[in-house]
Formats: structure tokens, C-alpha cells, sequence
């Protein structure tokens, strides 16, 4: 009886640390609000969508594309619906790391690693090489 209960157990909290793992996943707003990136997951890796902008207009009205971008075949894409976080892989505890951030400002990809600060706040270091020569920002849970 002991045995099948602590079974019963096991199999019940199973979807519940799946979930734990998954706490990254949603909507997220940059510090300055002028984005809000939604974060999937395909396979074991996580990647994050630019799906709003504050302003997605450029000057003339139309909406911005991916001018800094230094691939000249890519410039002609729409910021707003930019995949700009890539191939991250969770390390456990709330971090994901081996993954990439592309800034659609200066037309630059970091390696970024990302860490989950209790349920709304994700912090998000992009950096050249060691996680050293970096910035954090933290970003905030879209409710």
C-alpha cells in the first residue's frame, strides 16, 4: 500500500516540476516599455518573439524594418515579429543559457544567458565572450 501511494505521488508531481521548468515561457516587457517579447519553446530549446512595439511606425509612417541589420538580405524585414532571442537551453533553477539576442537598435547578436527572478522578473545578460563584458536588464512579466 506504502509503495503504491509514494507511486501515486511521484506520477502526480511530475507535471508539476515539467511546469517549474517551463516558468519562462509568456509575454515579458523590456525595462524602457517600449517592447514586449513572447517566449516559446520548440523542442528543448526556447526562442522569444518581438510581437509588440510601443512605436513600430519609422518617422514616415511606415512600419520599421531591420535597417541595422549588417546581412543586407535581411533589412527589409519588420521589427515587430523579429525572433530575437535564440536556441536557449535550460540549465535548471531558472536558468537558460547557450542562446543568443539580436537587437534590432544597433543590428548586433550577443550571447545571452537568462534567469528567472521569482515569477515576474527575468533577468537578461547579453555579453562579447564571458558573461563579464555584459549588461543585465531585467524585464517584467505582460499580465
Amino acid at each position: 500500500m506504502k509503495i503504491l501511494l509514494i507511486f501515486m505521488l511521484a506520477i502526480f508531481s511530475l507535471p508539476t516540476f515539467s511546469q517549474n521548468n517551463d516558468i519562462i515561457l509568456g509575454k515579458w516587457q523590456n525595462p524602457s516599455g517600449e517592447g514586449r517579447i513572447q517566449i516559446t519553446k520548440k523542442g528543448e530549446k526556447y526562442y522569444g518573439k518581438l510581437y509588440w512595439l510601443k512605436e513600430p511606425n519609422d518617422e514616415t509612417g511606415q512600419p520599421k524594418k531591420d535597417v541595422k541589420n549588417p546581412d543586407e538580405t535581411k533589412r527589409t524585414r519588420l521589427v515587430q515579429g523579429l525572433q530575437i532571442l535564440e536556441g536557449f537551453t535550460s540549465s535548471g533553477k531558472g536558468t537558460y543559457e547557450n542562446g543568443t539576442i539580436y537587437d534590432p537598435k544597433s543590428g548586433k547578436t550577443y550571447s545571452c544567458k537568462m534567469t528567472v527572478k521569482g515569477n515576474d522578473k527575468l533577468d537578461i545578460r547579453g555579453f562579447v565572450g564571458i558573461s563579464l563584458l555584459g549588461r543585465t536588464e531585467t524585464w517584467t512579466r505582460v499580465k
